[in-house]
């Protein structure tokens, strides 16, 4: 089994920043992917970014390239998403995910473990 905790939500204004960490705990050795999604107010769960957990580079959806950045420390096996740039339309509820399988994926239904989520309000 796999625990992964966020934090780092909270409220800011438009064109602030915030930082989300998710600490991973439990099986973590053989993780491959580490992803983020978000989920709006009535929406479906979508996909932010991806990073590789040993090494490779990050890859992130079209609406937040440029603004978001994904990171990892792997000696605190901790992935972390720098989100500058805020814009109301980021509301949602943030969660991290772990991927044990080979490859990259960008599909929620490609994630084998999921953090409970934190909420990110932008207001303008």
């Amino acid at each position: 089994q796999v625990q992964l905790v966020e934090s780092g939500g909270g409220s800011v204004q438009a064109g602030g920043s915030l930082r989300l960490s998710c600490a991973a705990s439990g099986r973590t050795f053989s993780k491959n992917l580490m992803g983020w999604f978000r989920q709006p107010p009535g929406k479906g769960r979508e996909f932010v970014a991806a990073i590789p957990w040993s090494i490779g580079g990050a890859y992130y959806a079209d609406s937040v390239k440029g603004r978001f950045t994904v990171s990892r420390d792997n000696a605190k096996n901790t992935v972390y998403l720098q989100m500058n740039s805020l814009e109301p339309e980021d509301t949602a509820v943030y969660s991290c995910a772990a991927r044990y399988g080979m490859g990259f994926a960008t599909d929620r239904d490609d994630y084998d473990y999921w953090g409970q989520g934190t909420q990110v309000t932008v207001s303008s």
